[in-house]
């Protein structure tokens, strides 16, 4: 038996899952080289949500201060994730997340 890739295509902007990653939750519906668990933060300011990590793309929200993030993967000055209010995946500045108050 040969795996040959995911078992279902997801979305990408409302699923966690790149050719590389893919959020731990997903793993029963798609096969990822890698997994990774969300890890909870809260943004810092108001904050764009891109679509691609690269700082021109399109912004697909913007979270407010407080918000709450679900890290996925560090890129250098980028985060990747979950904005669960608004059921979207996308990068931010890592310097924007804060550790959640308790």
């Amino acid at each position: 038996m040969a795996l040959t890739g995911r078992s279902v295509q997801l979305d990408p902007r409302v699923h966690a899952v790149r050719p590389d990653l893919a959020d731990m939750r997903l793993a029963a519906r798609v096969f990822a080289p890698h997994y990774a668990a969300p890890v909870s933060r809260r943004v810092k300011g108001t904050t764009a949500l891109r679509a691609e990590r690269d700082a021109a793309s399109a912004v697909i929200a913007t979270l407010a201060d407080g918000a709450t993030f679900e890290l996925l993967d560090l890129l250098g000055s980028d985060a990747w994730g979950v904005a669960p209010a608004e059921q979207l995946v996308g990068y931010l500045a890592a310097d924007a997340l804060v550790e959640p108050t308790r």
